[in-house]
């Protein structure tokens, strides 16, 4: 039977700490599993751009013997140039994985209701889960373990990524709290759904609005961009809303001493994160983005081998 990675909860807790041990063997002996999906192919559906997604799987499918196709907005426009159902329906007889980085998730769930292979989703505005196992598998490298001992606090807007760190904390029971504005908390379904499943792991999910206080005994602060694509024209506005949740060294102080840096990227310096934290010790955005690679590379193993 088919699987596809449309959300962090499409895998239980096993299944992702299966995935995280397998791309961590990925990443230490590569040559181990470069013939695993030999004269495979993965279709790569862009309606978004993006340097780390669109680098992390063209390397990863070819790093396991495969081959991509990259498939650009101009070539498919999505439900106007051609329906969902006929896109899937003939990359099907033609591919044998299809990873797509759209804007409306609902996108990606008809795309894996009318495709018969494995669909994995490079980001929409309401998910983004390949960041999130990069995000915990980094997490994991650096602090040795994920339980409810490690406190992850998100600062500023409740977008995709927010949701995608309290689906995986909910899973894999970490504690995450959120530390948005008012009105700019995450979207109502998918708190639900992150705190349902947090019953079952004990993980601590938690709406804090001080960013002081949301940073104190933090392991990990975390941060997006104020706006993302598709916001541009509030991109003033938020600033203004926004400044409050800077992460800065100041805000830093208050968790603990030995707290990491993470960021999906790309960052807008000066704005949500300082230079002196983003390029201080305590930083690890590059081995979070490097991470994208070999969390892609397993979960690409697990649907497509």
């Amino acid at each position: 039977m088919k699987k596809d990675f449309l959300s962090i909860r499409d895998f239980s807790k096993e299944e992702i700490l299966e995935t995280f041990n397998l791309a961590i063997d990925m990443k230490k002996d590569p040559l181990k599993y470069s013939k695993s999906l030999t004269f495979k192919t993965l279709a790569l559906i862009f309606e978004k751009p993006s340097l780390r997604t669109r680098t992390s799987f063209d390397v990863g499918i070819q790093q396991l013997g495969g081959f991509s196709l990259y498939l650009s907005p101009n070539e498919i426009n999505l439900g106007k140039r051609e329906s969902v159902h006929d896109v899937a329906k003939n990359l099907e007889r033609m591919v044998q994985g299809i990873m797509i980085r759209t804007f409306a998730h609902s996108i990606v769930e008809d795309m894996a209701k009318y495709a018969s292979i494995p669909i994995i989703n490079g980001l929409t505005d309401f998910s983004h889960p390949c960041q999130a196992m990069a995000d915990f598998l980094t997490i994991l490298e650096v602090k040795g373990k994920l339980d409810n001992s490690i406190n992850i606090t998100y600062m500023g807007d409740g977008n995709n990524v927010a949701h995608s760190l309290l689906f995986a904390g909910a899973r894999l029971g970490v504690n995450v709290t959120i530390s948005s504005p008012k009105g700019f908390e995450p979207n109502l379904a998918a708190w639900q759904l992150a705190t349902e499943d947090a019953k079952a792991t004990g993980a601590k999910l938690q709406v804090i609005y001080d960013p002081l206080e949301a940073v104190r005994n933090a392991d990990v602060i975390y941060t997006d961009v104020w706006a993302s694509m598709g916001q541009e024209s509030e991109a003033q506005i938020r600033k203004q809303i926004f400044s409050p949740y800077q992460v800065n060294m100041k805000l830093f102080a208050h968790a603990k001493p030995d707290a990491i840096f993470m960021h999906c990227l790309p960052a807008h310096r000066g704005d949500e994160v300082t230079d002196e934290v983003i390029d201080s010790p305590h930083s690890v955005v590059f081995h979070e983005a490097e991470n994208r690679l070999h969390a892609q590379k397993a979960i690409m193993y697990q649907l497509m081998k």
